[in-house]
């Protein structure tokens, strides 16, 4: 199946494609699909220039020479196998420790159920499916502004990461034995995500629970880095507006916001 799977055409991202038939009133109502980019957040930076007008915007990519992760790390890709995405918002009645909330529910719940394996959050910004990162999110929050890019491995196989990665990282393609159609998936996102954005807008609650459900650090032991300091504790969930909580083993309940935290072992 790896052989055919390898071998296979992928249909490559179209913005047309991505824009027929899709339900939202903000988020792709322009859609830019590049070849290759630096980067679709510093694309979607130099839009944001532009001002509220480009509010929604959707950029896409086949391959990026620059991406990267949280705290600087590089996002591995090959060209025409991942979704490599940025949205553009002029939001400002969203925190960002909520922010985060909602484009990880939205992704989770775009990429749904491979197989038996359900897609499930690491806080603050991985996605894993089969204890396999298959997601990673990266939010840029300035003054007027957020940007959240988005990365989904779909069509890679175990042999296209690069060792440090093989064993910790997986694709759609990988969990589903299929080959997965991006151009759906991207459609799926903008839309989940956009309701996701409406959902918190009436009731926050609602995403908190629908992150609960798919959290799964929820009960259990974990350790963070905070500010250069290790913390060990149970994990209680999270506060939209301050971030993850933890039950301290030295006593104590305390919270941890994304921007200065990482776990370092779950």
């Amino acid at each position: 199946m790896e052989k055919s799977l390898k071998m296979a055409s992928f249909i490559p991202l179209d913005s047309d494609l991505i824009k027929s038939n899709l339900k939202t009133n903000r988020i792709g109502k322009k859609v830019i699909v590049y070849k290759s980019t630096a980067s679709t957040n510093d694309v979607a930076r130099r839009y944001a220039d532009g001002g509220e007008k480009n509010d929604g915007l959707a950029i896409f990519a086949e391959h990026q020479t620059g991406g990267k992760g949280r705290r600087g790390n590089e996002w591995f890709d090959e060209k025409s196998k991942s979704i490599l995405s940025s949205i553009l918002l002029f939001e400002h009645t969203i925190k960002p420790d909520m922010m985060a909330l909602i484009a990880a529910v939205a992704v989770a719940e775009t990429i749904g159920k491979c197989r038996k394996n359900i897609a499930q959050i690491k806080w603050p910004n991985d996605i894993l499916v089969a204890d396999k990162k298959l997601c990673g999110i990266l939010i840029e929050k300035k003054q007027k502004f957020y940007i959240i890019g988005i990365g989904i491995n779909c069509h890679q196989q175990k042999t296209d990461f690069p060792a440090e990665l093989a064993d910790t990282a997986t694709s759609i393609d990988i969990q589903t034995s299929t080959i997965s159609d991006r151009n759906r998936i991207a459609k799926r996102l903008m839309f989940n995500f956009e309701r996701c954005l409406e959902i918190a807008k009436e009731n926050k609650d609602e995403i908190v629970e629908k992150w609960l459900d798919r959290s799964m650090l929820t009960g259990n032991r974990i350790t963070v880095e905070h500010n250069g300091k290790q913390f060990t504790g149970i994990c209680l969930g999270v506060e939209p507006s301050q971030g993850l909580i933890l039950q301290l083993e030295r006593g104590g309940v305390k919270m941890f916001d994304a921007a200065s935290t990482s776990i370092v072992n779950y």
